[in-house]
């Protein structure tokens, strides 16, 4: 009996003891659990941008963003601008006949259609510039240059160049326009020679970033990259969008290269310094579809999804295609149809909208379709393109039409054309050979397989199917 009193006596001992933690915990532990709750969304922040504060470890230190603390407490690219919006709306409400005003908020309204790819800021831009040129119809040079950016998104570049030429070749920005028109119009002569020019008068992120473009189109490699460098050492704290851009392109070009993990490394640059920049996002995901790693490319393409809010923007259509490659690289046909069958509906819409539509990325949709009826309108689409815009991936797109539909002598022209200009790019010399080889000339084919191969070793049947050159042998 005394045993088991003093078993139970025991008992009831532990269990005071338990019950006296219990209350200790919920009134010390829960609080304080209270506390890192209610301040878990500042610290995940904080810890995020402690680790988006470093660069990759793999990155050529030249190409290191050495501002860093510029970056701490930036707003966001869009937030930036809807502040400007603002500024600029105010002004408007005291003196709403300020021409100057309404130019600048024209020019703040490109700004947001570039950075959201939302077709309505265009038009919103547009609006406002030509409602700007009516109230300031003498010397308004912001207005006609938001004219000038909407024609050449419009591919009109003659219209781009008449109002650049109106703003005069004392600017910068109108300098830099007609770089980029006679480049997408094929007059690579030109817009070297313009953009020379510009880089001799001012030496700046920009216009160095211009002519490394330039010269990439006419196959000069090492001036590409020596540009670039200096573009990057020319940097300035106050452009982290152009910051971004550069290493994005930079990047570009090492993929082209098959140079990937550099190119990798440079678009993680680019997000740690514009986190949710869709260029660096899509280039992202394209490098790791190449290498195989399906999953993270479909991580970068969910990202640029949800950053999109819900709204209908051109950047989704690329990513409709993009994660169209990846299921058909996976096995899985219905689910690559239903993604192109999406963007072709959402492409065809645009086409009608205001003129800002692509013909050539609703080509190269229907040719990755490959039905006949599909080659057909492609090709269709590409003969119309190509009267006003010859630059060699538009050269390249008709090439690739032209051979769908059995023209090889067509596209033996064409591709003629684009080799002249000097440019080096492993897809084109591969399609290329493809071509030679169905006309007969296998010495110049095995020409073209062994440039692309100098070019980038890594090339092989994926970054084919990734860069839309179908089932060419490598």
């Amino acid at each position: 009996m005394n045993v088991d009193e003093r078993g139970f006596m025991k008992t009831k001992n532990e269990q005071g003891i338990k019950s006296d933690c219990f209350w200790w915990w919920i009134l010390i532990v829960v609080p304080v659990v209270g506390i890192v709750v209610v301040n878990l969304q500042p610290n995940l922040r904080f810890i995020s941008d402690m680790f988006a504060e470093k660069s990759p470890a793999v990155l050529d230190a030249k190409y290191r963003y050495h501002f860093s603390e510029v970056l701490k407490n930036n707003p966001s690219q869009k937030e930036d601008l809807q502040q400007e919006i603002a500024f600029y709306q105010q002004r408007l409400a005291v003196d709403s006949k300020s021409g100057l005003n309404r130019a600048a908020l024209a020019g703040v309204y490109l700004k947001m259609a570039r950075a959201t790819g939302e077709q309505s800021w265009f038009l919103l831009a547009e609006q406002a510039a030509q409602r700007s040129i009516a109230d300031l119809p003498f010397d308004n040079k912001g207005a006609l240059l938001v004219l000038a950016r909407i024609a050449e998104a419009r591919h009109d570049f003659p219209t781009a160049l008449r109002f650049a030429k109106q703003v005069g070749f004392d600017n910068e920005d109108a300098i830099a326009l007609t770089v980029t028109s006679h480049l997408a119009m094929g007059k690579v002569s030109e817009a070297s020679a313009t953009a020379a020019a510009l880089v001799n008068r001012l030496p700046n992120l920009g216009s160095l970033t211009l002519r490394a473009l330039v010269r990439e189109a006419q196959g000069r490699d090492a001036e590409v990259l020596q540009d670039y460098r200096q573009a990057i050492a020319a940097e300035e704290p106050g452009e982290i969008a152009g910051s971004a851009r550069v290493r994005s392109l930079l990047g570009r070009f090492y993929a082209r290269r098959g140079q990937l993990q550099q190119a990798k490394a440079l678009f993680l640059e680019s997000l740690r310094l514009v986190p949710r920049y869709r260029l660096a996002l899509i280039y992202l995901a394209d490098v790791e579809t190449r290498l195989g790693n399906y999953r993270q490319a479909e991580g970068y393409y969910n990202k640029l999804y949800a950053y999109s809010g819900g709204l209908a923007i051109v950047f989704d259509r690329t990513v409709d295609r993009g994660m169209a490659k990846v299921k058909e690289l996976q096995g899985d046909a219905i689910a690559a149809r239903k993604l192109r069958d999406k963007a072709e509906s959402e492409m065809r819409q645009e086409q009608g909208f205001e003129g800002l539509g692509h013909r050539r990325d609703l080509a190269s949709l229907l040719l990755e379709k490959g039905r006949s009826q599909d080659v057909v309108e492609a090709l269709t689409l590409m003969q119309e393109e190509v009267k006003i815009r010859r630059d060699a991936m538009t050269l390249d797109t008709l090439a690739w039409a032209l051979s769908s539909a059995g023209d090889w002598k067509g596209a033996d022209r064409v591709m003629t054309e684009i080799l002249r200009s000097g440019i080096r790019d492993a897809g084109i010399f591969y399609r290329a050979s493809a071509i030679a080889r169905a006309l007969g000339k296998d010495a110049e084919s095995r020409a073209y397989v062994q440039k692309a191969k100098q070019i980038d070793p890594t090339f092989d049947s994926r970054s084919g199917q990734v860069l839309g050159l179908g089932n060419l042998e490598f």
